[in-house]
C-alpha cells in the first residue's frame, strides 16, 4: 500500500508540473490528472479488500432475503 501512495504522490506532482507548463485546459493536463484518479481508485479498491467482513455482513451475503438484511429505499 505504501508503494501506491508514493506513486500517487509522484503522479500528482507530475500532473501539477504538466498543467503549469501546458496549461490547465490542455489534453496532457487532463491525461495527467486521469492517471492520478486511476491510482486513487486502485488504492481505494485495495483498502476495501483489506477490511474483513463482519459476521453480520457474511450472514447477509449468504441470506440476502433475511428480514435483518433488507434495505429499503425511500
Amino acid at each position: 500500500m505504501t508503494d501506491i501512495k508514493q506513486e500517487i504522490q509522484k503522479e500528482t506532482e507530475n500532473a501539477r508540473t504538466v498543467c503549469s507548463t501546458e496549461g490547465s485546459s490542455s489534453g496532457d493536463c487532463a491525461a495527467a490528472w486521469d492517471a492520478v484518479e486511476e491510482l486513487q481508485a486502485e488504492a481505494s479498491h485495495q483498502r476495501e479488500k483489506e477490511v474483513p467482513k463482519t459476521g453480520f455482513e457474511k450472514y447477509c451475503d449468504e441470506n440476502p432475503d433475511a428480514v435483518e438484511c433488507r434495505v429499503y429505499d425511500d
